[in-house]
């Protein structure tokens, strides 16, 4: 009897060392990884301050060694994300909606859904290709704003889809048959009874996706291309504020690297209220249900 509580106290003490050891660990790699997020964020805000005032907003962007702003770039971000959405969430919550209704007792949902996980983890430089020589091209080479917008909705199609699906197929089937049961056209149903269930995790899947879109870089460079004037027209090529920062990161002149930096800041807090957004509406969600 004495051996066996020998035995277990051993154990015991065994099991306490490895969990040890384990917490330990995890915890300093939960560290270091804070550490350099945090060093990086000074480093942003350190760096970015500098070029916060009232010319970023105003002023479109300098010829070398001169001051300036970014008021064309955050034009033309605002413009091509915006058409991207308009673009993307419609097709998004569409197959989405496809998928959770329809595509459950098919072989084509189970390929849908295939295709799309691979197209949301495709490479954006890979999209931004594509659209390149579907678009691009076939226009004689002329790069465009529509063309940037339609690459970035290739980034945002994948998202809104894996969440319209994913929301739609946690709404409880109680409320499908309760619903179809009164004798509520499905599409009735949809409309009136599953969006209405799954709306903060759709509307947090959007945000999130204007979340990734807006700092796409790769996309832009073979679409929208650039233009350091003023432009508004979705035909031509216009500038947006992640090839500006590409552009102006790598130069040798201190006032277009000011201009990157401050531009990367603004960049970061946008991502940053937008998250907090997405996040607050699904807080809000769930204390509602609760």
């Amino acid at each position: 009897m004495n051996n066996a509580y020998a035995v277990a106290d051993r154990l015991y003490g065994r099991r306490k060392i490895l969990n040890a050891i384990a917490l330990f660990m995890s915890c300093a790699a939960a560290l270091f990884g804070l550490v350099f997020l945090a060093w990086i964020l000074w480093t942003l805000v350190a760096k970015g301050m500098h070029g916060i005032d009232w010319a970023l907003f105003t002023q479109n962007t300098p010829p070398p060694m001169e001051e300036g702003g970014l008021m064309n770039a955050f034009f033309g971000s605002a413009v091509m994300c915006a058409i991207a959405l308009l673009i993307g969430t419609p097709l998004g919550v569409a197959a989405g909606t496809w998928l959770a209704e329809y595509g459950n007792a098919r072989k084509a949902g189970t390929v849908v859904r295939f295709v799309n996980d691979i197209l949301l983890s495709a490479p954006s430089i890979v999209l931004g290709l594509f659209v390149y020589t579907l678009v691009v091209m076939q226009a004689g080479g002329n790069f465009s704003a529509l063309a940037g917008a339609l690459a970035l909705a290739f980034i945002v199609l994948p998202v809104v889809v894996r969440t319209t699906d994913e929301m739609l197929r946690l709404v409880p089937a109680q409320m499908r048959e309760a619903a179809l049961s009164l004798g509520v056209p499905q599409w009735k149903v949809i409309v009136q009874v599953l969006y209405r269930g799954a709306s903060a995790g759709i509307i947090t899947g959007i945000l999130l996706a204007l979340a990734r879109i807006s700092g796409e870089t790769a996309p832009l460079l073979f679409t929208a291309f650039g233009n350091q004037y003023w432009n508004a027209n979705i035909l031509q090529p216009m500038a947006s504020v992640p090839v500006v920062m590409n552009q102006f990161a790598g130069s040798p002149y201190e006032s277009w690297q000011t201009l990157a930096w401050a531009g990367a800041l603004v960049l970061t807090l946008f991502v940053l209220l937008v998250s907090l957004a997405a996040r607050a509406i699904l807080l809000r969600n769930r204390i509602s249900n609760d």
